[in-house]
C-alpha cells in the first residue's frame, strides 16, 4: 500500500526549557502564570488551567514515557496546550488533552516493547498490529477503540510542530486502521440510558431521602458538627478544661441523660463510651478514667444503663409506610448517612434537571428561583449554574434550567445540609473523612459520584432486606446495572423525546441551538434510540387499534377517512386471528411481529384518527420526509385522512362547548378576538356535521 508522506515546509523552532506549557490559557482565581508548569518540568500541573470545581487534579506525568519518544511527546502536547491548532481542528480543553496523554502513553509503551525506536521507524504493519492489540482487548468497545487510534493520530495532525520526531504517514489512511464497528458521528451519543426498572426504585428512593429522611439527617449532622469540633486537635488547638470544671459539667450531662431516661452510650469495649461523653464535655478522654468521675459514670449507668451503640439525640421524624425508617442515628453511622443524602439529591436534580454533570456540580446557595403568579403561587422554578460544554470560554458561562418543585426541593437539603459559609452544594461534607479546608471549594469528581450511586443501592439493597420491602434496585440480566452520571441526561431525553414535540422542548431543556443537537444528543437511528422510540410507540398504538377491532369499534366511525379505516382494521383484525389462532394477544413480540407485517397506517389521536395516506397528508406539505403522519402539524379541519371515533367526537364537543364559553363572554372580549373565535367555532361545528354527527343545539 503506497503511503503519503509529510513534507515539512519551512524552519521548525526548538522550544525553550523554560516556556511555559499553558500558554495563555486563562487561569484560575489567584494563580500566578509565573507558578505554572515549564516544558523542562518532568511532571506538567494542568490544575490551573482546569476552571470546573468538580475536576480532579490533573496532571502529565512525562517521566513514564520511553525515552526514545520523551521529547516528540513533549511537543505535541505543548502544542495542544499552547499553540493555536491546525486548521480545521478545535483548541481542546485540558481535561480532553489529559484523556489524550493516557492513550499516548498507552500506546508508546505498547510500541516501546515491539522494540520501536522512534516515530518515524513506525510502519504500517507496526499500526495493524496495535489495532490488533486494540481488538484483543477484553471488554474494550469501539468507542474507546476509537479514542485510542484517535490519539496516537495526534502525532500526524501536528506534525508541523515536532522538531525532534513525526509519524511518516496518516494512520487513517490505513484499511486496517479501520473499525467496523465503530461510527463516530459527532452527533451520536452512545451512553446507555438506565432502564425503567432500574429507574423507578433508584428515583424513588432518592425522593423519600429528600422529602422524608432529611430533615432527620440534617438535624443529626448539626448534632455530629457541634460534637466533632471537640474531637482531637480541634480541642487540643483551644485547650482542656481543668478536672475539677470537668466533674461539674459531668454531673450536669449524668443528669441529663438521667432526667430524658437516656441510656449512656457503649463503647467498642463493652462499657460507657468515654470519647463520645469526652465530646459532649469537651474534655481530653483520659481525664474521665480518673476514679471520682468513673465512680460518677458507674453510678448513671446503674441508673439508666447503656445502650447498645453510640447514638445522636436528633429525634426521627421520617416514615417509610407508617412506620418510623429507623430508631435512631449513630455518630459514627452520621458521615455515612449524610454523603447518602446528599446523593440522594444529586440524583434527583441530575435526572429531573437535564443538567451535566459539571453543571449540576456548580450549583451554589441560592441558585433556585420561584416565580409566582399574583396570587402567590408558584408556577415555576429555574436553577442558575455554570455552564461548560459549548461555550467560549473555560471558565464557562452562567446558564439557567427551568426545573421541577423536586429540584428546588433538593437544592433547599443541600443549602441546609452544608453549613453556612459554604457556597458550593455538591463540595464534600464537614463529615466526610476526606474533607478538609483545601476541599471545601472543590466539587466532588464523577468517579466520587460514580462510587457514591453504587453505595446507594447498596445501601437500598440492605435496607429492603431487613425491612422486607419489594422496592429494591432489580439486577438486569443477571446483574448489577452499572449507573454513571451521564446516564441522567441520556435517560431524561429518552422520555421528553417520547412525548408530543418532544425534540423541541427537549433542545430548549437542554440548551442545544439546534432540535437536530437534541435528537443527537438523544441517540439516532444508529443508536438504535429512534428505533427503539418507534417501536415502543407502535406497540402502544397496536394495543389500541387491536381493541378497538375487539370492540367493533371501527365499524362506528366518521368522517371522509371512515370507510378506509374500517376495512384497513378489518383486515389488521384478520391477519392477527389468523396468525394467533383467534386468542387474545397480550405478549409484546407477538403483537410486535403483527404490527411490523401488517401495520394498517391508523394512528389514533385526541381529536382524530389519521388513516395515513403520504399523497394527500397536509400535514407533509412543508417536509420532504413523508414516513408516517406529522401529528404536530395536523390540520383535521381540512384532511381527507381524517376518521373520527365516538372518543373523538367527545373530544370535539367538548371543544365546541368551551368555544360558546368563550363566545357567551362577548362584551370582555376584544372585537378581533371574538371574530376570530366565532370563526373558529362554526368551522368546529361545520366539520362535526360534514362528518354525519350534528353537534347538539347549544343554544
Amino acid at each position: 500500500m503506497s503511503m503519503r508522506l509529510t513534507q515539512l515546509s519551512g524552519p521548525l523552532l526548538k522550544i525553550d526549557s523554560h516556556a511555559l506549557v499553558l500558554g495563555d490559557r486563562p487561569l484560575r482565581a489567584g494563580v500566578r502564570r509565573e507558578a505554572t508548569s515549564r516544558f523542562r518540568d518532568p511532571i506538567w500541573n494542568l490544575g490551573p488551567a482546569n476552571h470546573p470545581r468538580h475536576g480532579r487534579r490533573l496532571t502529565l506525568n512525562l517521566t513514564t514515557v520511553p525515552e526514545q519518544f520523551l521529547l516528540a511527546t513533549k511537543e505535541l502536547f505543548y502544542a495542544l496546550l499552547a499553540s493555536e491548532p491546525p486548521p480545521g481542528h478545535l483548541l481542546l480543553r485540558v481535561e480532553t488533552i489529559r484523556r489524550h496523554f493516557s492513550s499516548v502513553l498507552g500506546f508508546l509503551t505498547w510500541a516501546d516493547n515491539r522494540g520501536v525506536r522512534s516515530l518515524a521507524a513506525l510502519t504500517a504493519e507496526d499500526l495493524a498490529a496495535y489495532q490488533d492489540h486494540l481488538l484483543r482487548r477484553q471488554g474494550a468497545t469501539a468507542t474507546w477503540r476509537h479514542r485510542q487510534r484517535h490519539a496516537v493520530r495526534l502525532f500526524w495532525v501536528y506534525r508541523a510542530r515536532l522538531l525532534t520526531d513525526q509519524l511518516m504517514f496518516d494512520p487513517d489512511g490505513l484499511e486496517a486502521w479501520e473499525d467496523e464497528n465503530c461510527w463516530t458521528g459527532k452527533r451520536e451519543n452512545c451512553t446507555d440510558r438506565i432502564p425503567e426498572a432500574v429507574l423507578g426504585p433508584l428515583l424513588g428512593w432518592a425522593l423519600r431521602w429528600v422529602d422524608e429522611f432529611s430533615d432527620d439527617v440534617v438535624r443529626a449532622h448539626a448534632e455530629w458538627g457541634a460534637l466533632n469540633v471537640n474531637t482531637g486537635a480541634n480541642r487540643r488547638r483551644r485547650g482542656a478544661p481543668h478536672a475539677r470544671d470537668v466533674r461539674e459539667q459531668l454531673a450536669a450531662l449524668l443528669t441529663r441523660y438521667r432526667a430524658e431516661r437516656c441510656p449512656l452510650p457503649r463503647g467498642t469495649k463493652g462499657w460507657v463510651n468515654r470519647a463520645h461523653l469526652a465530646r459532649e464535655l469537651n474534655c481530653n478522654e483520659a481525664t474521665l478514667y480518673e476514679p471520682p468521675l468513673v465512680a460518677l459514670l458507674e453510678e448513671a449507668a446503674r441508673d439508666v444503663g447503656i445502650a447498645d451503640g453510640t447514638w445522636l439525640r436528633a429525634e426521627i421524624r421520617g416514615q417509610v409506610n407508617g412506620r418510623p425508617w429507623r430508631d435512631a442515628i449513630g455518630y459514627e453511622e452520621l458521615p455515612e448517612l449524610a454523603r447518602q443524602l446528599q446523593l440522594a439529591c444529586y440524583v434527583v436534580i441530575a435526572y429531573l434537571s437535564g443538567m451535566r454533570d459539571n453543571e449540576v456540580k456548580h450549583l451554589r446557595r441560592g441558585c433556585v428561583t420561584a416565580r409566582r403568579d399574583n396570587t402567590g403561587r408558584v408556577y415555576r422554578w429555574t436553577v442558575t449554574s455554570q455552564a461548560f460544554k459549548g461555550e467560549s470560554t473555560p471558565e464557562g458561562a452562567e446558564a439557567t434550567w427551568v426545573v421541577g418543585e423536586p429540584v428546588g426541593r433538593a437544592i433547599s437539603v443541600l443549602e441546609r445540609l452544608h453549613p453556612p459559609d459554604q457556597d458550593l452544594l455538591f463540595a464534600l461534607l464537614p463529615s466526610s473523612r476526606h474533607y478538609h479546608h483545601e476541599t471545601a471549594d472543590r466539587a466532588k469528581v464523577s468517579q466520587q459520584t460514580c462510587s457514591d450511586l453504587e453505595a446507594f443501592v447498596n445501601w437500598i439493597g440492605a435496607y429492603c432486606d431487613i425491612h422486607n420491602l419489594p422496592d429494591r434496585v432489580p439486577l438486569v440480566a443477571g446483574q448489577r446495572w452499572r449507573l454513571t452520571t451521564s446516564q441522567f441526561r441520556r435517560t431524561l431525553a429518552w422520555f421528553i423525546a417520547r412525548r408530543p414535540g418532544g425534540v423541541i422542548a427537549g433542545a430548549i431543556q437542554y440548551r442545544h441551538q439546534r432540535v437536530q443537537m437534541f435528537e443527537g444528543y438523544a441517540g439516532t437511528s444508529r443508536s438504535g434510540f429512534r428505533a427503539e422510540v418507534e417501536a415502543e410507540q407502535a406497540l402502544e398504538r397496536g394495543e389500541q387499534l387491536l381493541a378497538m377491532v375487539e370492540g367493533h369499534e371501527h365499524q362506528r366511525l366518521g368522517g371522509p377517512a371512515a370507510e378506509e379505516a374500517r376495512v384497513r382494521l378489518e383486515e389488521f383484525g384478520r391477519h392477527a386471528n389468523a396468525a394467533f389462532a383467534g386468542t387474545v394477544v397480550t405478549d409484546e413480540r407477538r403483537l410486535q411481529l403483527i404490527m411490523r407485517r401488517h401495520d394498517p397506517d391508523v394512528h389514533p389521536g385526541k381529536f382524530v384518527t389519521c388513516i395515513h395516506n403520504a399523497d394527500r397528508a397536509l400535514c407533509h406539505q412543508s417536509r420532504a420526509n413523508r414516513q408516517g403522519p406529522v401529528l404536530p402539524e395536523c390540520k383535521p379541519l381540512a384532511c381527507r385522512n381524517v376518521a373520527l371515533t365516538p372518543a373523538n367526537l367527545a373530544a370535539w364537543r367538548e371543544q365546541l362547548a368551551r368555544l360558546d364559553q368563550a363566545l357567551a363572554s362577548a362584551d370582555v372580549l376584544a372585537p378581533y378576538l371574538h371574530h376570530r373565535l366565532a370563526e373558529q367555532r362554526d368551522r368546529v361545528a361545520r366539520f362535526l356535521d360534514e362528518a354525519g354527527h350534528a353537534p347538539e343545539d347549544s343554544a
